[in-house]
């Protein structure tokens, strides 16, 4: 009987609708999150000229220590949602910091590349169920009509969270060792974690064990892989997310190059045109609810193009500008992507359809922001740009060739 009145309770349930106590709660909790989470994979981003130094690495070498995050990340996004079904989306979550913040001080403390990649894994899997099940709930316990504005708020908190992990490990791990600044950066994501789950509401419009529809995993998956909206998205997370991360993997160090010769505290400051993201995320998120998710989509590309553009010319004030714009870029473009496939996903297959998307992102990151550092050091700046700028055009084409227009994008007044 109590099941019963709990499953009747989550059908009932329309969503928190901005204004609640709730509603704020739920975001700033899916903040704390954010921070928690990308803080501690992207930290190795800021220090890898030092990692290169100190473990004798060239620049795509050193990139492995994101890439084998968000290897891990990518392979263990299936994973995450069967278990976030299992035992209910805030576990699962909160489940996956804890494991990776463990693996993360164990890497630290790694006295070898190859034990420091293997944990680097380790940490990724663990941090693959945020990305993984983060929406999801979020799609379930907002209000459809408020879902892409609330997606824009978690994406500009992964913003945030990629630039504290960071800003926290490059000066620290400049004046102490790329081990420290690590370090620091992971301490901060314990309390993050906590807060997460101090703040976010209990779920409400899911009940963990309790099947949906009478079909199959395996059913539901193929529902996510035969639609051609559906594939066009998982193709664009895959080719911008590629594109973004090897920018910041290698611009620092063609900056540390002629005919800059940056110090590396310079360099470090160059992530604050993260907060660009920041921004764009939640404003996409915004008028996409007025105008309709694939006019800012195409917008949102467009920036980021412009923004590659920029950064061919050897100018540094003109790089910074190119790379806010090319950050402002991705972001809007992501959050209007990622909030649109649990949108765009068939009956009963929303779970599946984020986790793919989301495979699809971090495997992107994975391959080119290692791929791309062979590119510039064998090819140079200039034609590891132009293979970027050729990923974000073919994005863009495959959104106009490919993507249908959601059920539930219908712009509004204002």
């Amino acid at each position: 009987m109590g099941a019963d009145r709990r499953a009747v309770s989550a059908d009932a349930f329309t969503g928190h609708v901005p204004g609640t106590a709730a509603y704020r709660r739920l975001l700033i909790g899916l903040f704390f999150a954010g921070v928690a989470t990308f803080a501690q994979l992207y930290a190795p981003q800021a220090v890898l000229p030092l990692i290169a130094v100190d473990l004798d690495a060239g620049p795509a070498t050193a990139a492995l220590a994101v890439s084998a995050a968000t290897l891990g990340l990518a392979g263990s996004v299936l994973f995450w949602f069967l278990i976030a079904d299992r035992i209910g989306r805030i576990p699962a979550m909160a489940t996956g910091v804890a494991i990776a913040t463990v693996c993360g001080f164990a890497a630290v403390a790694a006295n070898g590349l190859t034990l420091l990649l293997v944990l680097r894994v380790a940490e990724g899997i663990g941090l693959g169920a945020m990305p993984a099940v983060a929406l999801v709930y979020l799609s379930e316990e907002v209000s459809a009509r408020h879902a892409a504005a609330a997606a824009g708020g978690y994406i500009a908190a992964t913003t945030v969270g990629g630039l504290s992990g960071r800003l926290i490990s490059g000066p620290i791990g400049e004046a102490f060792g790329w081990r420290i600044g690590m370090a620091a950066t992971l301490a901060v994501c314990a309390v993050a974690a906590v807060a997460f789950l101090l703040l976010v509401p209990r779920a409400r419009g899911f009940v963990p064990g309790r099947r949906r529809e009478p079909v199959g995993i395996g059913i539901r998956m193929r529902r996510a892989l035969r639609s051609r909206s559906l594939l066009a998205l998982y193709a664009r997370g895959f080719l911008l997310m590629g594109a973004f991360v090897a920018v910041y993997n290698y611009l620092g160090f063609h900056l540390a190059e002629a005919p800059f010769f940056l110090p590396a505290w310079f360099v470090s400051l160059l992530f604050l045109a993260y907060l660009a993201g920041t921004f764009s995320s939640p404003w996409a998120g915004r008028l996409a609810t007025r105008r309709g998710r694939m006019p800012v989509l195409l917008t949102s590309i467009g920036l980021s193009i412009v923004g590659i553009s920029l950064m061919f010319i050897a100018v540094t004030w003109v790089i910074i500008v190119g790379l806010i714009l090319f950050t402002a870029g991705f972001f809007g473009a992501h959050t209007i992507a990622s909030g649109w496939v649990p949108v765009a996903a068939p009956d009963g297959a929303r779970a599946q359809a984020s986790s793919l998307y989301y495979l699809g992102y971090y495997a992107g990151s994975s391959l080119f922001g290692w791929a791309l550092g062979v590119a510039f050091g064998q090819a140079g700046w200039w034609w590891f740009l132009a293979a970027v700028l050729a990923m974000s055009v073919l994005a863009a084409v495959i959104a106009v060739l490919w993507s249908e227009r959601p059920r539930d994008d219908v712009p509004t007044a204002g």
